[in-house]
């Protein structure tokens, strides 16, 4: 069903870019990674994905700025952004959805939660 569908995996650490590229592409994604919101933004212009799923606190570039970027531009601001952090501050989740996030996802997560949610995203 989600077959052929792109997905961008944003984090600073790689073993959970890796941990997450491996079962996305085992439910048949097409996923490309980064590991800042800077890098993000290069990626998003050439790959142009079905779906956003970010870190927030990241080097360089956090996710928040990231998504506002994303939003302002006409071209991405329809990409939904699913935010996945370790933190659990309440401050951080309202900030990443009034930057336009569409879900602030706290980590650990089990991974059919995390799919069903970007299901729902792409379907939406």
């Amino acid at each position: 069903m989600l077959h052929e569908r792109k997905i961008l995996l944003v984090d600073d650490e790689q073993d959970i870019l890796d941990l997450l590229s491996y079962n996305f592409k085992k439910q048949g994604f097409e996923v490309h990674t980064a590991t800042d919101g800077n890098e993000a933004l290069n990626e998003v212009s050439t790959f142009r994905p079905d779906v956003i799923v970010s870190d927030i606190l990241m080097p360089n570039a956090s996710g928040i700025k990231m998504c506002r970027i994303l939003k302002t531009d006409d071209r991405f601001k329809n990409i939904p952004i699913i935010f996945l952090s370790a933190s659990t501050d309440e401050y951080l989740a309202l900030s990443s959805l009034d930057a336009g996030a569409i879900k602030f996802l706290s980590k650990p997560i089990h991974l059919s939660m995390l799919f069903e949610v970007v299901k729902r995203a792409i379907l939406h």
